[in-house]
């Protein structure tokens, strides 16, 4: 090793050593004969101090500037009483140089790297070696790194095993688009990049492992946006012979456990509610709220469906819904501010937002139409007015925003229409972020449960996989197959925090008969299902047990312990959101030989006229 100790690990208790360091300048200052160097490691950062009466240190000293990658031999002591820096682990010391040796010189960086100041996103990426050098990037990776280790540990004291499945994998026909791999060896066919290892690990449950896991590349060539990324990390996890409640507490204990120990700062809300599909939809309007804050959606269909207010009758009577959210205190909102939130709902297919600001003093049961300020009031009775305010929970001095139209959140059956659930959970997280609802310093996480068997697809007629094609449907709704599989609840769960989903999981089919049932009502012809389930159907007859699993985000843990909005910020080289890698070049044309080994042709895209 060229060097004897780290930057960051040096203490009062080195003091009189001789040590060699090895690092990066991080700030140079010179006091007119002194010359003051920090320098950076993996480990952190420690003073050096360069005297005049080592001529030659000092004169390396002089040349040296930021980012230069410096050797140092030289004396741990005490700094001067008065000048220690309590910000920093090594501030009580520094290093008097007795040589300095400049290993490599640096040009001058396109951005600090010192400092965190604001650098365009593209700049950072195509620099990412010199973006990673800053303190909170290298703070991010050691907490990955942190992550990961614990959750080894964890899983290994419980038995379970670390297995790794093959990377070059059979395309399946559901879930995002694969990333195809040509096969030079067998003309015409492809290899696929795994979106997940699910039929391997179900496997691994039939080769008998029973409790295995794997920190597991996966691939989807779909849209970017904060949470995703082409290629991301997740911990994939099977057992056997479990059950709901069996995954659940598991990962209820590894999760909190973990926060403790990476992040023991954070507020943790222990035990995790439960709440079924069906409920985070009716109070939250989505499958995956934030509950560090109220706002619940409350439904106003039945008084309003005799309401004079056109909007909201002819809601109703369509089949749909008038639903809203309350926000406390929010009667003090300007006309410009509710222009704005009617804008934002309308992205979200909403036709409008009805405002009702409840003023005045007294009991909710003594609301007239005088006391509230709305666009409409002069639609509203007084009768729909305390009826939405007692089922907002609203005191006066508060603001109901309503929105009428279709219900439901997803495609569950043939024609629904969706535009009120979604647009009031957008809306419920841009006012809960404009009033700063929302602890930034706390973990609230929840599972979903009894999750739709299938949800239907208006674009290809259909009936498609909620979850995925092996989810076990709940044994009491069997039944449903034929008549309504609408209705049919799977065994899967999700894991959510902070209005994020973390993980998917299911207990898993385990049995030919179902499997088959499952691909009928999917409409997977016998030929395809031999082509690329066969082997999972043979599989099964050989004795597969009961098994359920879950598959938690990595990059998505990492990002929201360490405080960051999008997960490119834990990738160490991430891609763009058109999935390209300034830097690299990546993705980029290849030669005509190479394709020709590969026996593919391209073909080129007409241009526009």
């Amino acid at each position: 090793m060229l060097k004897s100790h780290f930057c960051g690990e040096l203490r009062k208790e080195h003091i009189g050593q001789q040590i060699t360091l090895a690092g990066w300048v991080h700030r140079r200052r010179d006091h007119g004969g002194l010359v003051f160097l920090d320098m950076r490691d993996s480990q952190g950062l420690v003073q050096v101090v360069v005297h005049p009466e080592e001529p030659e240190a000092h004169t390396v000293a002089g040349d040296v500037r930021n980012e230069f990658v410096l050797l140092v031999r030289g004396e741990v002591v005490a700094r001067q009483p008065g000048t220690e820096n309590e910000r920093l682990p090594t501030g009580e010391i520094e290093v008097r140089a007795g040589e300095l040796e400049v290993l490599n010189a640096s040009r001058t960086p396109p951005f600090p790297v010192n400092e965190e100041t604001e650098v365009e996103e593209l700049l950072r990426l195509r620099y990412r070696y010199l973006d990673l050098r800053r303190e909170r990037m290298q703070r991010n990776f050691w907490l990955r790194h942190r992550v990961i280790a614990f959750i080894r540990r964890f899983l290994g004291e419980r038995g379970f095993i670390e297995i790794e499945t093959p990377i070059l994998t059979n395309s399946t026909p559901e879930g995002a688009r694969d990333y195809l791999v040509p096969s030079r060896l067998q003309p015409g066919s492809f290899y696929a990049l795994p979106q997940s290892p699910q039929q391997y690990k179900q496997l691994l449950m039939v080769a008998g492992f029973e409790r295995y896991f794997q920190i597991a590349r996966c691939f989807r060539d779909e849209d970017l946006r904060a949470d995703r990324q082409p290629e991301f990390t997740q911990l994939d996890l099977e057992m056997s012979f479990a059950s709901e409640e069996d995954i659940l507490s598991l990962f209820e204990e590894l999760f909190t456990s973990l926060a403790r120990a990476v992040r023991p700062d954070l507020k943790l809300v222990t035990p995790f509610p439960r709440l079924t599909f069906e409920e985070s939809m009716r109070r939250f309007g989505t499958d995956k709220p934030d509950l560090r804050y109220g706002m619940e959606l409350f439904d106003l269909s039945e008084l309003a469906a005799s309401s004079e207010f056109g909007v909201f009758s002819n809601a109703v009577g369509s089949g749909g819904s008038v639903e809203g959210i309350c926000v406390p205190g929010g009667a003090e909102f300007s006309r410009k501010e509710i222009d704005k939130l009617t804008t934002f709902v309308q992205g979200y297919g909403a036709k409008g937002l009805v405002s009702i600001a409840l003023l005045g003093e007294g009991d909710i049961g003594s609301l007239t139409v005088e006391d509230v300020r709305s666009p409409v009031a002069k639609y509203l009775s007084p009768e729909l007015l305390r009826g939405a305010a007692q089922l907002a929970g609203a005191k006066r001095g508060d603001l109901l925003l309503l929105v009428a139209g279709g219900g439901g959140m997803r495609k569950l059956e043939p024609g629904s229409v969706q535009r009120v659930k979604p647009s009031l959970d957008g809306l419920r997280r841009e006012v809960a972020a404009r009033l700063k609802l929302a602890d930034p310093e706390t973990l609230h996480y929840a599972y979903i449960t009894e999750f739709p068997l299938v949800e239907w697809n208006d674009e290809n007629d259909r009936w498609e996989a909620s979850h995925h094609l092996f989810t076990a449907p709940m044994e009491e709704d069997l039944h449903l197959f034929e008549s309504d599989p609408a209705r049919i609840r799977s065994r899967a769960y999700d894991l959510v925090c902070n209005g994020y989903e973390l993980s998917s999981g299911s207990v898993r089919i385990y049995q030919r008969e179902q499997q088959e049932r499952v691909f009928r009502l999917l409409g997977i012809g016998e030929e395809d299902v031999r082509a690329r389930f066969g082997h999972m159907l043979e599989a099964f007859e050989y004795g597969a047990p009961p098994h359920a699993g879950f598959a938690p985000g990595i990059d998505r843990i990492v990002a929201q312990l360490a405080g960051e909005d999008d997960i490119r910020e834990v990738f160490a080289f991430p891609k763009t959101k058109n999935a390209s890698d300034p830097m690299t070049g990546a993705p980029s044309p290849v030669t005509e030989e190479q394709l020709q080994t590969l026996h593919i042709s391209v073909v080129e895209e007409p241009e526009a006229k």
